[in-house]
Order: C-alpha cells, then structure tokens, then sequence
C-alpha cells in the first residue's frame, strides 16, 4: 500500500533518505524505528547519518525524522541494533573507512529529545571489533552471535580454530610486529546491561560454523539461528539460553528453503518462525517466504503477495497481531567478481517501502478496525460515539487506507 506523505521536522532530512540496506530496525506501540545503514548516491556506498532516526507510525504510515545528539556514534552500516526497556543499543558495525568497531552506544527512544551516550567503564573482556552478528535480547543482557571481523595475532592463536575461520589475503601489518586478520566466528558474547559486563559462556554441544550474514531470533529461552553459510539448504540451530547448549535441528520436511545469507527470521508465535527473502546460494536475490514450526521441525512455503518485492539485506520485525513488518534493503544485490576477491558492486535497487506479512488470521476487532478505516464515510454519525483514544486510531486507519491501492499490502513513504 502506498503510505501517506512522510511527516518531518522543519529542516528535516528529505525522504530519499529513506532508502537504505545494512540497517537496524524495531517495533516500540506500533511504531517503526529505522536507524543506520547505507544507500547508493553518484554510484557510490553512502553511509546514513547515525545522528538521526526515522520513525513510522504503522497505523496511519506516516514518517517522522527525528534528530539525535549527544555522544554520537560514528556512521555505521551491518551494525547489531537491539531494542531493551525503550533503549536502543548499537554495537559493532563497519564505518567509512572499512574500520571495524567494538563500541557500544545507547539511547532512550522513551524520551522527547534523544541523546546518544557511549558505554564506558564495562568490566570484562570486550569481544573484537566486527559486524554482520546478531543478537538475542534475554533477561536483560544482550547475547551476541558470530559476525566477521578483525583480531590480533595473539588473539587467533588464543581462539580455538573451530570459533573463528581466517579468511585468504586478510593479513596485514601493523608497524613491524603486530598482525591482524579477518574473519568468521561463531562466538557467544554476553552484554549485561545491569553490571555492564561482558562474559563469554562456555558453550557446549553442537554448535554453528563460524559465520554472519544470517538470520537469528529468540523463542521463550532458546536462540535460534539459520544460513549464513553457502549450504544447499537453509540449516537450524538453537542455543539453550539457560545451559548453554547448542543443537542442529533435524529437518522432518520433505522439502526446505535455498540456503541463503542476508536474510531475515523473525518469530510470529511461541513456536514458529518467520524467513523472508535473502541471498540465495544461487547468486539471486529471493522473494520466498517460509515458516519453520520449531516442535514438529517443519518447514512450510508461505503464500504472500509480495512476489514481486525481493530483498536482501532488509530488516523484519514482529508487528502487532502476528504481522511480520519488513522494511528497505535492496531489490537487486550485485556481486562483482575479479581476479582476486568477490565484491559486491554499489546497488541502485535501494528500497523504502515497508511490507507487512500476515501471519495468522486478524481478530474480529482488527477486521472490523480496517473495514470501518476503509469506509469512514459509512459511519461518520457514529465515530463521534467512539472513546477518544479508539477515534484517533479509527482517523488514523482511515488516513492510510485513502492513500492505499486496493488489495496490497506494502507502504511506502
């Protein structure tokens, strides 16, 4: 569905800073926050502002920007973003320069004038600088999963060999004595957000190959993760948040998804989860979407009528009444190969709608919400009998259905 125009401060950012991949994103009372990422000006990677945040209101689909001051973090792509009690953390993320981080910054969305802070004076050993990982939000610590990214010499060789795969032509030197080198990992990292400590459990079990670019989502106290790696088909994994064990998931389908990377999981009960879109192994971008139920170890092809929005590298996150709320990323990912490494080439595919998924059939209340927001004039005596707060939901409804083209289900700022 086409959105109504985007709302903005005066002197706000125009809206083609919409469009974006590499991003974060989440859901706070049915409002989509949107921070980070990059697009594509003059045919080159532009990293986003980190000193702003867009906002839409998934009711009426109406974009604000917002401006955020205070100890700003550096402009950051494939940075892992994580919504706890109204505050935002960003940690890790590859800036400009192609410097990796292993800063940590917060900002409470809670209040009317946002300011960034830097988290200082942790305890613990802080995990090295790196992006495309995860995180899973848990009885208020933050739980990091894999990534690629940088460590000294002295690292890898302290670093079991199955935690942290080096990639080929990665070394460099340091003036004439210290190394470093780049690659995966499947390390588990622990943020408590009370002590502002790190730890890193001992895991056990069967765990992961080092890597990022996946999908990961939380269930109860379970982590779950899938792809990231180039494998036929889409694998499982799960970590036991409470004993730290990890397990493979047999897959009883007689049919499973491509395996893929750059993807999204998203949980949309307390028992399955939601896969859109991706890189696929390939080499296209996908416009799949699949639901794995984590009892039976199913998959299931889900029918949406998004067929013709495929994405990678694009945000998804649970909306209300099991909707799966997905948001930019890029249409089109270009991988360009020369003689000595694969590249992606700067997309121009860069998207700003947001697609919403249904999951499970609405209650009687949003049905009847949505058809009264689609004829307002039907029951124009009668919205004035409404309490205040339902009118303005009932206004706001209304707003978006008048902009909306019958029968999608997409906005679009």
């Amino acid at each position: 569905m086409e959105a109504a125009p985007g709302v903005a401060a005066p002197g706000a950012a125009p809206g083609s800073r919409l469009e974006r991949s590499s991003h974060s994103a989440f859901i706070r009372d049915n409002t989509l926050y949107v921070w980070g990422g990059y697009q594509v000006v003059a045919g080159q990677d532009v990293l986003l502002p980190s000193d702003e945040i867009w906002l839409c209101d998934l009711d009426s689909g109406t974009w604000e920007w917002k401006e955020i001051s205070g100890d700003v973090p550096p402009d950051l792509s494939d940075a892992c973003a994580s919504n706890l009690n109204n505050t935002l953390y960003i940690f890790g993320g590859c800036d400009a320069a192609g410097g990796y981080s292993n800063q940590m910054f917060s900002v409470d969305v809670s209040q009317p004038c946002l300011s960034w802070k830097r988290v200082t004076d942790t305890k613990g050993k802080t995990p090295s600088p790196l992006n495309k990982h995860s995180c899973w939000v848990h009885r208020d610590r933050l739980i990091y999963f894999g990534g690629y990214g940088c460590k000294t010499m002295g690292e890898v060789q302290s670093t079991s060999s199955s935690s942290f795969v080096v990639e080929e032509m990665s070394w460099t030197t340091i003036g004439d004595t210290l190394f470093r080198c780049w690659g995966w990992n499947n390390e588990v990292n622990v943020f408590d957000t009370h002590s502002a400590t790190w730890s890193t459990p001992a895991t056990q079990g069967s765990a992961p190959a080092p890597r990022g670019c996946h999908a990961s989502a939380l269930l109860g106290n379970k982590g779950y993760v899938t792809g990231g790696v180039e494998t036929a088909e889409l694998d499982v994994f799960c970590l036991d948040l409470e004993t730290w064990t990890w397990a493979q998931l047999d897959i009883s389908s007689s049919c499973a998804p491509l395996g893929r990377s750059m993807h999204t999981m998203t949980p949309t009960s307390d028992h399955t989860l939601f896969i859109y879109g991706g890189l696929g192994s390939d080499g296209n971008t996908l416009d799949d979407g699949w639901q794995f139920n984590t009892l039976s170890r199913e998959w299931a092809r889900v029918a949406h009528s998004h067929k013709d929005k495929p994405r990678v590298c694009h945000t998804a996150c649970p909306g209300s009444d099991s909707d799966v709320v997905v948001f930019g990323g890029s249409s089109n990912l270009c991988i360009r190969v020369d003689s000595m490494a694969v590249l992606r080439a700067p997309s121009q595919h860069h998207c700003k709608d947001v697609l919403i998924f249904p999951t499970q059939p609405y209650s009687l209340f949003r049905l009847c919400e949505d058809f009264i927001g689609r004829n307002p004039e039907l029951f124009r005596r009668q919205l004035v009998w409404l309490p205040s707060k339902l009118h303005s939901k009932i206004k706001k409804r209304a707003a978006f259905f008048s902009t909306t083209k019958p029968g999608l289900t997409d906005l679009t700022a």
